[in-house]
């Protein structure tokens, strides 16, 4: 959900008690939105991450790691000039806003001074301001006098509070009261719980879409229905009800979870939601997820579009090739004209423009007329032809490798884009991420700081079946380093006529059951171009049978002694 004031007021309560004396170790920045900060508590160290990510703004602590950029930007590095080794004196909510203000004490060899870093949670207008004395000592997004803003946001300048919207306060009773007035005239046909909520969303600030949900359901229970909600006379009208859920509702962390996939966090309980320990752990959970999602599928889209280009290109060098070929296949028209001018030289004259013969090599014997040069002599009109088949013979013998390269360039293009579609975590998208980076189809991601440990290879799919384990390689390299790793009575499986993950079943001598030769068959069908199908042919023999020619692309294998299955494919 949106970071509205009813959560951010106690996420900062929660911030607070565990923050409050708390030195700042360290100060990385992640991406052009994030920020990490390492604390040190008195008792552990925490991580807090303050991002102005204008979909995933919010500051809260967490446990996901993430990789600082290598060159810090100037307001990281103005940020570890002034609050290094800073002292946390509060955590704390501007008013009723969308603002996370942290008070620090911060000490040096030759000054003390207090200093607030102003967390703007606003969606696209999301910021990060670091003020002295009500002065602007930087922001992660600055603008200038040029800038057409209502906000001049640069050191030096006084800082200002982002302009309230046009809404009440939570806390202003009589003025909710004289909006929902208005908001009844209007409404002859009478309200219900949601319009009552999308009302206070639209007049009351403060307070997201879900909250006024819940908000308007508490207030029903309390007052016996809706309409009750609205009486001068009800236990807790809504126009008092808003502020006394704002300020008393105690927080109490749960997560909406549908089909598997985190959807949202809220600070009270909801039907069917999963309880937290904490407010700041829900969100970790929900925002880690979320922008896990869209980093896999943002990686996705750039592999796909890289692949896309190499296919595109490779499909049109191909068609080039073909047809350059088709006209190649006529050199033999072209030597039997040279042949048959050559004969009927006897009935040749310069000047002619074309000439009518017999065509020998005609079963039927029928005649066959020739276009000739005028300018050019019998002789050098035969010679013409002669030259034009040399030249598409020779032609022909340079485009069939030329096509058959083009042919297996585009199998190899086709295998990596199935790879991509059947990619469905990070660990999947790795390796063909360097495979495309290595054929120089991407560009590089830019640089995050480099760690002293080395890139462990990610690993297969793995399952297993009546005791045997089997195998599937997510890309081409994994295919590659799948066959290396088999030994010869191991069993190799292949979709037929399809890219497919390749799949190896770990005999260890053993035999291999029939029941799990279908499984593995199945599983070999559902990672590969034929997924969605029935009945998919499934080729399977022994690894020695496998061969790599010299020179392949990755991935690709020739295969004999084979037997085939046909499965449908099995979803795991």
């Amino acid at each position: 959900m949106p970071q509205d004031a009813f959560h951010i007021r106690r996420s900062v309560t929660e911030l607070n008690a565990l923050l409050v004396g708390g030195k700042i170790n360290r100060i990385s920045q992640v991406n052009k939105d994030e920020l990490t900060f390492i604390i040190y508590t008195g008792k552990s160290t925490v991580k807090l991450i303050i991002s102005a990510n204008a979909s995933n703004a919010r500051v809260c602590l967490s446990a996901t790691e993430k990789e600082p950029l290598a060159a810090a930007p100037n307001f990281c590095m103005l940020l570890r000039k002034h609050l290094q080794n800073a002292e946390i004196l509060a955590v704390r909510q501007h008013e009723f806003e969308r603002i996370v203000e942290i008070d620090l004490h911060c000490s040096s060899d030759f000054s003390q001074v207090n200093r607030t870093l102003v967390c703007e949670l606003m969606g696209k207008y999301s910021n990060v301001v670091l003020v002295e004395k009500g002065v602007v000592l930087g922001a992660l997004k600055t603008t200038s006098l040029v800038d057409e803003t209502h906000r001049i946001l640069f050191a030096g300048a006084k800082y200002a509070y982002p302009t309230p919207q046009d809404k009440v306060s939570p806390f202003d009773s009589a003025a909710i009261l004289d909006r929902l007035k208005n908001f009844m005239q209007n409404r002859a046909d009478g309200v219900d719980g949601e319009s009552l909520a999308k009302f206070v969303f639209d007049n009351v600030f403060g307070l997201a879409l879900p909250t006024a949900r819940q908000l308007v359901l508490r207030a029903e229970k309390a007052n016996g229905g809706v309409m009750r909600c609205l009486s001068p006379s009800a236990n807790a009208p809504l126009w008092t009800f808003i502020g006394e859920f704002c300020l008393h509702e105690p927080s109490n962390p749960h997560l909406r979870i549908d089909n598997g996939v985190i959807c949202d966090f809220f600070a009270f309980p909801i039907d069917g939601g999963v309880a937290m320990p904490s407010l700041c752990k829900a969100q970790d959970e929900f925002y880690t997820k979320r922008e896990t999602k869209k980093g896999f599928d943002d990686k996705k889209r750039r592999l796909e579009s890289g692949v896309k280009t190499l296919i595109k290109k490779t499909t049109k060098r191909l068609q080039d090739t073909a047809e350059k070929l088709r006209e190649a296949e006529k050199a033999d028209d072209n030597r039997i004209k040279g042949e048959l001018l050559t004969a009927n030289l006897y009935a040749m004259e310069k000047g002619m423009r074309f000439i009518e013969v017999t065509n020998w090599y005609d079963e039927t014997g029928k005649t066959l007329k020739i276009e000739l040069d005028p300018l050019l002599s019998p002789a050098k009109n035969a010679q013409k032809y002669f030259k034009a088949y040399n030249k598409q013979k020779r032609a022909k013998e340079i485009l069939l490798p030329m096509l058959a390269a083009d042919e297996n360039e585009l199998s190899y293009a086709e295998s990596i884009a199935s790879s991509i579609h059947l990619a469905d975590t990070d660990d999947d998208l790795k390796e063909i991420e360097t495979e495309l980076l290595d054929a120089g189809l991407i560009r590089a991601p830019k640089q995050t700081l480099k760690k002293n440990k080395k890139d462990t290879p990610v690993p297969f799919r793995e399952y297993e079946h009546d005791g045997k384990k089997i195998l599937v390689g997510r890309n081409n390299l994994q295919n590659e380093r799948l066959l290396k790793l088999a030994s010869p009575d191991d069993i190799w499986l292949h979709v037929q006529k399809y890219h497919s993950s390749h799949v190896i079943i770990l005999t260890e001598g053993g035999q291999v059951r029939d029941e799990t030769l279908v499984y593995a068959a199945q599983l070999c069908a559902y990672f590969s171009q034929a997924q969605g199908g029935d009945k998919i042919p499934v080729d399977y023999c022994k690894r020695k049978f496998v061969k790599k020619p010299k020179g392949s692309k990755a991935g690709f294998v020739t295969y004999t002694d084979y037997k085939t299955l046909l499965v449908s494919p099995k979803a795991e």
